[in-house]
């Protein structure tokens, strides 16, 4: 299994070193010609989502990225990731990708002084640890939207078909909870490619 991880900027590494451990190879996407090679899956790390946005259309990714998205290649986005695939980002009258039915706030928690860690109940499994970093979160899910963490009665983590996002960095902790459960998704439509 080969995962691609957009690397315009942003905590793509860690992601990478995550998915080492779980024995998936990865790759760096860093221009147009890397969206070609053949890939299982896709992350969206964190950072600046107007940064990255920007680099996107700068590099004329943005179609292709989109293309991909809702071919139903399996993707991950965390914090800004999450940002860029929004349907509807509070306050901003034009969105990122738009590629899933969700309504993020941006830098909702605050600053970087606003930034903490905790550990909360993903997909039902308990104890997994969260690390929150001038995140956003989820205000509102469309009706084919699965809620898969909250915090504080605020959603952190949601899926939709093969778009998995989270407002906190799992790639920033020990924790392997979430990166394999975004890999059993590759795995689920690289064994059923006909699924929606």
């Amino acid at each position: 299994m080969t995962i691609g991880v957009l690397a315009l900027q942003g905590g793509f590494i860690e992601h990478q070193l995550m998915l080492k451990t779980l024995g998936v190879d990865t790759f760096e996407i860093r221009q147009y010609k890397d969206l070609d090679k053949p890939m299982d899956g896709l992350i969206l790390p964190g950072g600046e989502s107007t940064v990255i946005y920007k680099l996107l259309i700068d590099f004329n990714m943005v179609d292709k990225l989109k293309q991909l998205i809702v071919s139903n290649l399996p993707v991950f986005g965390t914090c800004a990731g999450l940002l860029l695939l929004a349907k509807v980002v509070h306050g901003y009258q034009t969105a990122y990708l738009q590629t899933m039915a969700i309504t993020a706030k941006k830098n909702a928690y605050g600053r970087q002084t606003g930034s903490f860690k905790t550990k909360g109940i993903f997909n039902q499994k308990d104890a997994v640890d969260f690390v929150f970093i001038r995140a956003p979160y989820i205000e509102d899910v469309g009706k084919n939207v699965d809620v898969l963490a909250t915090v504080d009665g605020k959603i952190v983590a949601a899926r939709q078909g093969f778009q998995l996002v989270t407002a906190f960095h799992p790639e920033l902790t020990h924790d392997l909870t979430i990166h394999k459960y975004f890999v059993a998704m590759c795995m689920e439509r690289k064994n059923n490619p006909s699924l929606k």
